[in-house]
């Protein structure tokens, strides 16, 4: 007897395998339409070019003259892809001069000297001017001279970068005149969460922090002083005491007992629950003793190093590029030689914002989490700051303009915010706002509109048609179309909670790197994130807003766009171990990993930037279904299945059907001996010959060239007894 296996849309984690009889329980690369799954589309690489660090933002816009750019932020730097090339437009920080060089015959590897420089090791500088001293040393200033360069070793005073080419004469020691242009810090790559002073409401504070460097390496060992037992050298121990105390090297505490010379003695490592790491010659050492308040290290959780981030904006045709906590920077198309021109500091705009958005329809930048006094230091992230209308270069508020201030007050600190047409919506770590232009005399007004309902990350929130959803910071998912609404998942648990091993849900400890990106194509919203174990995004959790349907997935986008002007969706993939090519970097290591670029949904394959094309496998499994029979219990017959009826739509190439069996809950799955069945679109039948009181499907491809959507499983299912 021919029966119908009816299986609704979306995938269903909240539930047993046994329990979900009737519905969908995994996939991966598998979007619903019209109730029905089907295999995602493929992407391209646009370019060969792999930018430096982590894409933490994507921005696509065009100018006034209708030239498309694409603006990526990684933790490195700012980037435009146009026209199917990158260019670095990556703002520069203030220049370090009057430094020299020493080099070695026969070695690539430059020392450049310099007292207290601040970089560290991955950063980025350009010699902007050189001057080498005389004699033959096979160097020429062309060698130097607006190369990008990265910092492989440093001390306090020093560090080391790698030449083109090696030195070919005798060398030369602290000579020459250089000076340098370092990238603006954006930050790490990854968020760390730990141990730490300062933070949080009862972890003290320090106003006179007392710091010096390492006067030799630490290794990560018991001891951890390369062979000098229990003691630490110091460059200075002036305002460290001479009772003992804490000292903090990077993430590591480190108690002592006193102090002899320039050493403090009787160490401990990885104190307070703080974990033992090595450390090189010339790292920043605080004492970290003297905290007022409570001064006990912060609990783990307490102090969080948040990873490096953009936000990235369009007013008019100029772009808007937010470092978070940091500064604001311009870049302007118009000009003839735009594309080798960066980015510059906004005049006269905040320089510390968690973000910024632009209020579009009003023509107002506003800058969230900011300074309450222009140009100091008084970020407080719970303050807004808004320009004069037209002006992104006037923030005093007067009689004559609309520029103003707000201060909102539940939560602690601004985590986000998203421009939904006729308002914006702000999120804090707790609740919702939003912030409305109403004209003179108030400019904007700002209202709560939710609380418990905090964003997980800045990015992880998303403005389709008016509604907003967003991410939640303890888990769950939400959207605003007039009333904060929780919205029902049904992979809620396999998305926040880590059940077992092969289960792993969100690592809360590096969420702030969670991006939502926008499928308008599919009505879809994707929020990409890091499983339990990971520092990087490596798992995306999708909804069909259209039908309410969830899927889930591995696909590890660290930002993504919507088609918008093109007629594609573009979103970055990172490598950690991978090493870029753009910008072309001296010496460049793969500590700072590489972005890729792509264009989603085309074709059924991802295609790489040689040509060759890679499977995407995209499968689905559904839940158990069972036999019932003339009124008996469902699962107390076996059933005895036949043969099926493929029912495939736009199938391309094959795709492969699964049946596993199983005679109890708790039995682990075996799949029909016969199987897996290749399907083809010529297939018209298949046998099976398989018999099980439980029966679940899994369909899936695994070669290039192939798609699929599948529809409704018939089969020839009789009962077959009760043994």
């Amino acid at each position: 007897m021919l029966s119908e296996v009816k299986i609704i849309g979306g995938i269903n984690k909240q539930v047993t395998p046994t329990g979900a009889q009737g519905k969908w329980i995994d996939c991966d690369n598998v979007r619903f339409r019209y109730g029905y799954p089907e295999k995602i589309g493929g992407w391209e690489q646009t370019t060969s070019s792999t930018l430096v660090g982590v894409g933490r933002d994507m921005h696509i816009w065009s100018d006034l003259t209708g030239k498309r750019y694409i603006a990526i932020g990684t933790n490195k730097g700012l980037f435009l892809y146009h026209d199917g090339a990158f260019y670095d437009i990556s703002p520069l920080d203030t220049n370090i001069t009057s430094c020299t060089l020493t080099t070695t015959n026969n070695s690539a590897t430059v020392t450049v000297n310099k007292a207290a420089h601040g970089l560290e090791v991955g950063d980025l500088f350009l010699f902007s001017s050189v001057t080498l001293p005389g004699g033959s040393t096979g160097f020429v200033s062309a060698d130097f001279t607006q190369n990008t360069f990265e910092v492989i070793t440093r001390t306090s005073d020093t560090f080391t970068v790698t030449a083109g080419k090696v030195e070919s004469g005798s060398g030369f020691s602290a000579g020459g005149s250089v000076t340098l242009s370092p990238y603006f810090k954006v930050g790490d790559a990854v968020q760390v969460t730990g141990y730490g002073f300062g933070s949080g409401l009862y972890g003290g504070t320090n106003p006179s922090i007392t710091s010096t460097t390492l006067n030799g390496a630490l290794l990560d060992d018991a001891n951890g002083t390369g062979g000098s037992g229990t003691t630490i050298t110091l460059t200075s121990v002036s305002g460290f005491s001479s009772s003992g105390g804490t000292l903090k090297v990077g993430e590591e505490l480190i108690t002592y007992t006193g102090v002899a010379g320039s050493t403090v003695t009787g160490i401990t490592r990885g104190a307070s629950g703080s974990t033992r790491s090595a450390h090189s010659d010339g790292a920043v050492v605080q004492e970290a003793s003297n905290f007022t308040g409570w001064g006990d290290a912060s609990p783990t959780g307490e102090v969080t190093l948040e990873p490096g981030n953009w936000s990235l904006d369009n007013f008019g045709q100029i772009l808007v590029a937010t470092v978070k906590n940091n500064k604001t920077f311009q870049w302007n198309p118009s000009s003839a030689s735009a594309l080798s021109t960066r980015a510059t500091v906004i005049t006269n705009a905040p320089i510390q914002s968690v973000m910024t958005v632009v209020s579009d329809r009003d023509r107002h930048l506003i800058h969230l989490g900011t300074e309450t006094t222009v140009g100091t230091s008084s970020q407080d992230k719970m303050f807004i700051r808004f320009s004069d209308q037209e002006n992104f270069e006037d923030y005093t508020p007067t009689s004559v303009n609309t520029a103003g201030t707000f201060r909102i007050d539940s939560g602690t600190k601004i985590v986000g915010a998203v421009n939904a047409g006729s308002y914006i919506l702000i999120l804090t770590d707790t609740s919702a706002y939003t912030m409305q232009f109403v004209g003179p005399p108030f400019t904007f007004a700002i209202r709560q509109v939710g609380a418990n309902c905090g964003l997980i990350s800045q990015h992880g929130i998303v403005a389709v048609n008016g509604v907003v959803y967003w991410m939640g910071q303890a888990g769950g998912f939400y959207l605003y179309d007039g009333t904060v609404k929780k919205l029902d998942c049904s992979v809620e648990d396999f998305v926040f909670t880590t059940q077992d091993t092969d289960d792993l849900g969100i690592n809360f400890d590096a969420s702030d790197v969670v991006y939502a990106g926008y499928n308008s194509l599919f009505s879809e919203i994707n929020w990409f994130y890091p499983k339990a174990g990971s520092t990087q995004i490596d798992r995306v959790v999708s909804l069909n807003y259209a039908e309410a349907l969830w899927t889930i997935g591995s696909l590890p986008r660290t930002a993504y766009y919507d088609k918008t002007i093109y007629d594609n969706p573009y979103a970055t993939e990172y490598n950690l171990t991978g090493v870029p090519n753009f910008p072309i970097i001296q010496g460049v290591t793969n500590v700072n990993g590489a972005t890729t670029l792509y264009a989603h949904e085309k074709g059924n394959n991802q295609v790489n930037s040689d040509g060759s094309q890679s499977a995407i496998v995209g499968s689905i499994e559904s839940g158990d279904f069972e036999m019932e029979s003339g009124g008996t219990v469902r699962g107390e017959f076996f059933m005895k299945i036949s043969r099926f009826i493929p029912d495939f739509r736009a199938l391309a190439g094959n795709a492969k059907v699964t049946i596993n069996l199983k005679d109890f809950p708790s039995d682990t799955e075996v799949s029909s001996s016969l199987g897996p069945f290749t399907i083809s679109s010529s297939t018209q039948k298949v046998d099976t010959r398989a018999r099980a009181r439980a029966v679940s499907l899994k369909i899936e491809n695994t070669t290039t060239n192939e798609n699929w959507r599948y529809g409704t499983f018939k089969a020839d299912v009789q009962p077959d007894g009760r043994r």
